[in-house]
């Protein structure tokens, strides 16, 4: 005989190893399975208990379903509460035992036993599916009715289960509902509302998930027969307000709070987007929010959802205000909870109050509602008051108070503000975690670059920056702080470059990222130090420079007069010897400091001495014979420019036996260089050219214009599904483009003229032969980056380059990281002009001077040795591809080959995953792809995709079917576009998807 239950905890507490636990739990549970093959009724309902607890100790209980059935069809009530108990536990709504309880539910739904009936409400308010509601509606309806309020308010939690699995059912018992307001009992009031609340969520989900109706602007039935109640769901609330007390709804000192909560739910649904009914309901928001009393936390939970509702209805400026004064007053509660949730619904009300316009980064558009804040009477300068109080919170010892704090920050900040603020973000970046360095550089670059007065107020913050947190800074915060210095004045520049190298001095070489901008603006600007400097700055209490320079002084003393003092040319030499000497100092550092040298040695050539010269020429012959092929290339290159600046001619060994100069010039050898080669020597080491702001700008619009002009079809227009574009004739050569995704990418039909450095076209010669487009060409058409000028190169192999293939390492030119080092090779008679924004290379400020490489080079950096699989050879059974992750979705692909005798058609599987804490509703995926692919969509399983990880969680999929007629020439790619909402929030996102090469 199997155990009592009270004696199977005994012996599982008693167990002091999990092997001892498993051992007792396996023999218990082949004794219940015993038991139910022997049909021991009379130890049924003892089993399914003991069932339960292995259950909660997470051990299978899957084989004592059937027997929760059978108790639930029993008619004694004890063992009726624990089969229904079991049943509510051991099951989810997929099982399919599940069906067999449904005459069960409809006959202890007429049962005249009110805690029968209420069993059966129970278990259909957690496991009825859509069948089960349909079938059991009726009953439940009879239960709405019922003069027992305890039957009512159960009967009003299981249909709004059977309304949210059938919708359409919704309609038929909207006047019952309407009906049950009036009822006294609070129990059954706040079941109704619930249900109520249900019904909104439901008609608001199946509109954004696209579901058909006949007029979207027009309100569904259920929601325009909810908006007719809002004075009585107003008299309801003003009743609760003013109630006297109650014992028995009494929560500290509060009547019934949780019926106020679930009221003003209500009315936030209710008053989104419908101005009449804010108005009925405005009168009674203001005086929930001057009335209830916060000294209890039931009175901060009402509070709280009181502003949520004010911020979400059509509420006045006045009201707006009021909710922002609510949650001000919460950052001073002694509360962390509270105090997080402030900071939280703060900085979701100020971007809801400007429309959403903080976009990606958070800072938002404030030059319009911050510009006046003694006057503009919005939530945005409400909040503006309490800034003190946010800024404090950036001091809490507690790190999730502090990353809230950070995140509002950023919505405050506006052009009258932006010095206080970017100083307060400084000094949070002394403190802050060092994981979260690189995001609030990027931050405070894009605060600095919106909102910042003037450039010098820009430069000195930016150094500030890398004087604090040089180390964590990206690559492109470095390469900003590099341009903003070149974009600026002489006088300017000066001053960054005496800071720059006051900070390099005084650093003790941690902050790489301070090493990488301050090597290189004394590489350019170093004769700028050899003359003194003086600034009187500006009467500013929150000057950045003042902040890290001269904290100790109070914000209302007079500006200090900022002064530095020519400097030696040794001593400059010293400072970047000394910082790339450490042994922290990164590579790249060092490569940074051999063009620094080899560009001193050109600004000193008048003023230093031939020592320090000869010096500096030193310094960079230093790695000629490193182990590091990037220094010794640097080292070596840089070596014959000064050589050739000098006049003095290098010979190398040439394949005939004889000697040659290293420029190609010939071995005539009169030991002397042409004045060609020295003055293009020079040129190699002059100042790099400035950053044209104006051309830049122009050039990305002509770039965004380009997706909708041109003739070119866009996919993601608003017609709906994405479809495949009608190919198109090929233009002039007969061979088909590589730019075949022109009409995923929005590229224009032809290619663009070549552009000066000023911006100006050049005219297109009278006649060319066509020219095959190199790779680079094709990488930088993809990702929206005008092409470099392509070295001559051998013949492409007829394979072609994989776009989303592995780049190789030997061509760096290919990528847009403005950090990474660039070859320096021979210099030309007489080099072209270089445009900064047309080659990845030459906009980077902090690499070494470009120059065009032998052709040798070029044939690698043009034509990677990347060759795809023959067509139909061995293809992989099934290979998974990453689509995309974003707002808590993850798309990925399963590929497979349905045909063995054609590899060109594949079948593409799409998987939805949902990492968030709440299910996504209305999932829409359109798929563009390249004219030589043809595609087929099939709808996906369900619009709705669950949270990820459950145990009975339905996985989201789609079907693509998918055919490359140039398999092995052309690889399969998708342009993809995805929209969901995720917690009430609309979410889109794009992204392309790349699969192997040569296999898709």
């Amino acid at each position: 005989m199997s155990l009592k239950l009270r004696d199977l905890i005994r012996q599982v507490r008693a167990c002091k190893t999990a092997a001892e636990e498993r051992a007792v739990i396996a023999k218990e549970s082949a004794m219940i399975r015993t038991a139910i093959r022997e049909e021991q009724e009379q130890y049924r309902h003892r089993n399914v208990a003991k069932l339960l607890f292995m259950h909660m100790l997470g051990y299978p209980t899957h084989f004592g379903q059937l027997e929760c059935m059978k108790l639930v069809a029993s008619p004694h009530f004890p063992e009726k509460r624990i089969g229904y108990l079991g049943m509510m536990l051991l099951l989810s709504e997929q099982a399919d035992v599940l069906m067999l309880a449904t005459n069960s539910l409809k006959n202890d739904l007429n049962s005249d036993n009110k805690f029968i009936a209420g069993l059966a409400l129970c278990a259909i308010g957690n496991l009825a599916t859509a069948d089960m509601s349909r079938d059991l509606a009726p009953e439940v309806d009879k239960h709405l009715v019922s003069p027992k309020p305890y039957l009512r308010k159960k009967a009003c939690l299981a249909m709004a289960r059977c309304l949210t699995k059938c919708p359409d059912m919704a309609e038929d018992f909207v006047e019952r509902v309407v009906g049950l307001l009036n009822d006294r009992s609070h129990g059954v009031l706040i079941t109704v509302v619930q249900l109520m609340t249900r019904v909104l969520v439901v008609d608001g989900e199946d509109r954004e998930g696209g579901v058909d109706h006949e007029d979207d602007d027009e309100e569904s039935p259920c929601r325009a027969a909810f908006a007719r109640l809002v004075p009585t769901l107003v008299k309801l609330l003003r009743n609760l307000l003013s109630m006297g007390y109650s014992p028995e709804h009494d929560v500290g000192g509060i009547s019934d709070p949780f019926l106020q909560v679930q009221v003003l739910t209500l009315l936030r649904l209710l008053g989104a987007g419908n101005a009449k009914a804010s108005e009925e309901m405005n009168d009674v928001l203001a005086q929930v929010a001057t009335n209830t009393e916060t000294s209890k936390n039931a009175g901060n939970a009402i509070l709280y959802e009181c502003v949520q509702t004010i911020m979400a209805v059509e509420s006045d400026d006045g009201l707006r205000v009021l909710a922002v004064n609510i949650l001000g007053r919460f950052l001073l509660n002694r509360d962390n909870n509270i105090r997080y949730v402030a900071l939280n619904t703060l900085a979701r009300c100020v971007a809801d109050d400007r429309g959403g316009g903080g976009g990606g980064d958070g800072v938002t558009d404030g030059d319009a509602e911050g510009g006046d804040e003694s006057t503009a009477n919005t939530a945005a300068s409400a909040l503006q008051r309490h800034r003190a109080t946010v800024v404090d919170c950036l001091k809490d010892p507690d790190v999730s108070i502090r990353q809230r704090a950070l995140e509002l920050i950023y919505h405050l900040v506006n052009q009258s503000n932006v010095e206080a603020l970017t100083a307060e973000l400084l000094n949070y970046l002394v403190v802050c975690p060092r994981d979260h360095r690189a995001d609030i550089c990027a931050r405070v670059l894009r605060v600095v670059d919106r909102y910042g007065p003037d450039d010098r107020w820009r430069i000195d913050a930016l150094i500030t920056m890398l004087t604090i947190a040089g180390r964590e800074c990206e690559a492109a915060v470095q390469s900003s702080a590099a341009a903003y210095v070149s974009r600026a004045s002489e006088d300017l520049r000066a001053y960054a470059t005496h800071r720059l190298l006051k900070a390099v001095r005084d650093d003790d070489g941690s902050q790489a990222g301070l090493l990488n901008v301050g090597i290189w603006s004394v590489g350019e600007y170093g004769d700028l130090l050899l003359q003194p400097y003086t600034y009187r700055p500006p009467s500013s209490g929150a000057n950045v420079a003042e902040v890290a320079d001269l904290g100790e002084l109070s914000a209302t003393e007079a500006p200090v007069t900022v002064s530095f003092m020519a400097l030696e040319p040794g001593g400059v030499v010293d400072v970047v010897e000394a910082a790339v000497g450490r042994h922290s100092c990164p590579p790249e550092a060092k490569g940074r400091a051999l063009t620094c040298f080899a560009k001193l040695r050109e600004r000193f050539a008048g003023s230093a001495d031939d020592a320090t010269l000869d010096r500096l020429r030193k310094l960079v012959l230093k790695y000629e014979k490193s182990h590091s092929l990037e220094l010794q290339l640097r080292s070596c290159e840089y070596g014959a420019l000064i050589d050739a600046i000098r006049g003095v001619s290098v010979k190398r060994a040439d394949n005939g036996g004889g000697e040659e100069d290293v420029f190609g010039t010939g071995g005539s050898g009169d030991g002397a260089v042409s004045e060609a080669v020295m003055g293009a020597a020079k040129e190699a080491l002059a100042r790099m050219p400035i950053v044209d702001v104006k051309v830049m700008q122009r050039k990305r619009e002509e770039r965004s214009g380009a997706m909708t002009e041109g003739g070119m079809m866009d996919p993601f227009d608003d017609g709906g599904e994405a479809a495949v574009p009608k190919p198109a004739a090929p233009s002039g050569g007969g061979e088909p483009s590589l730019l075949d995704l022109d009409d995923i990418f929005g590229g224009g039909g032809g290619a663009a003229p070549p552009v000066k450095q000023n911006g100006s076209a050049t005219a297109p010669p009278a006649k060319s032969e066509p020219a095959t487009q190199s790779d680079v060409d094709l990488l930088s058409d993809i990702f929206s980056a005008q092409p470099a000028p392509a070295a001559s190169a051998p013949a492409p192999t007829p394979t072609g380059f994989d776009i989303f293939s592995q780049p190789p390492a030997a061509a760096p030119i290919a990528t847009n990281n403005m950090f990474a080092p660039q070859p320096v090779a021979a210099v030309p008679p007489a080099p072209p002009p270089i445009s900064p924004f047309t080659s990845p290379a030459v906009t980077n400020p902090l690499g070494a001077t470009p120059t065009p490489a032998a052709p040798q080079q070029a044939s690698v950096v043009s034509s990677p040795a990347v060759t795809a699989p023959a067509v139909g050879g061995p293809t992989p059974s099934d290979v998974t591809v990453q689509g995309f992750t974003h707002g808590g979705l993850t798309v990925e692909f399963k590929c497979t080959k349905p045909d063995t005798w054609n590899k060109q058609n594949s079948v593409l599987v799409a998987k939805f995953v949902n990492a968030t804490d709440a299910p996504l509703y209305g999932l829409h995926l359109q798929v563009a792809v390249p004219r030589y692919v043809t595609m087929e969509m099939q709808p996906p399983t369900s619009t709705t995709v669950p949270v990820s990880g459950g145990s009975a969680t339905r996985e989201v999929t789609q079907t693509i079917s998918v055919t490359n007629t140039m398999l092995g020439t052309k690889n399969l790619m998708l342009k993809l576009k995805a929209s969901f909402t995720s917690k009430g929030n609309k979410v889109e996102h794009t992204a392309t998807a790349g699969f192997p090469a040569g296999q898709f």
